[in-house]
């Protein structure tokens, strides 16, 4: 760890982990809170379906893909950190002598900003949907377990995409991201009622 800077997310306990959260600094924040809650999605999907290898064929396969959405989404976790922080130090720039400097600066960052969250909601509404099969047609055992993670997966979707529409207001920026991240939440939504 280089001195002066916090440990990766992942690399600190639960303890540590809620107490970065807490704690009186911009970040982490609510893009890797959104990340890390999709993660703990997929991992109780995978569970999940390695659980159910009576009731579907392709358990196994569920589990090794859960396993790799979670590794992604969880990456995604420290890659928000870093762009918020890009965002935050675009802001500090000083307005003068040439304020389309910063402007442009701001976008970029913010457009950086935003396309992880999107990211995040279209993995998330993944697990989601994966989840409720599992939750139908695997071992009724982990019904729970299934239940729970669409419910994380789907709050995970819904936030990154509050995260997108803020970033492109402020930005001023293109509406496809934001398109992308809302129908990733709504299929989410969609799939939990169903």
């Amino acid at each position: 760890m280089i001195p002066g800077r916090s440990a990766p997310l992942l690399e600190c306990s639960v303890a540590e982990l809620l107490d970065r959260f807490a704690a009186k600094q911009p970040a982490p924040g609510a893009g890797a809170a959104a990340a890390i809650t999709a993660g703990m999605a997929a991992g109780l999907l995978a569970m999940a379906a390695r659980f159910s290898t009576t009731q579907l064929i392709d358990s196994a396969g569920r589990a090794a893909h859960a396993d790799r959405v979670r590794e992604q989404v969880v990456a995604l976790a420290e890659r928000d950190v870093e762009a918020y922080q890009a965002v935050l130090a675009a802001f500090a720039l000083p307005r003068e002598p040439d304020p389309d400097v910063r402007r442009r600066q701001i976008r970029r960052t913010l457009d950086r900003a935003s396309r992880i969250p999107a990211e995040i909601a279209e993995l998330a509404s993944g697990v989601a949907i994966e989840a409720v099969q599992i939750a139908e047609r695997g071992n009724p055992n982990l019904r729970g377990d299934a239940l729970t993670a669409a419910t994380l997966a789907t709050a995970a979707a819904q936030a990154a995409a509050e995260l997108v529409r803020i970033n492109v207001e402020l930005g001023d920026l293109g509406e496809d991201l934001l398109e992308r991240a809302i129908h990733a939440a709504t299929v989410a939504a969609c799939a939990l009622k169903s």
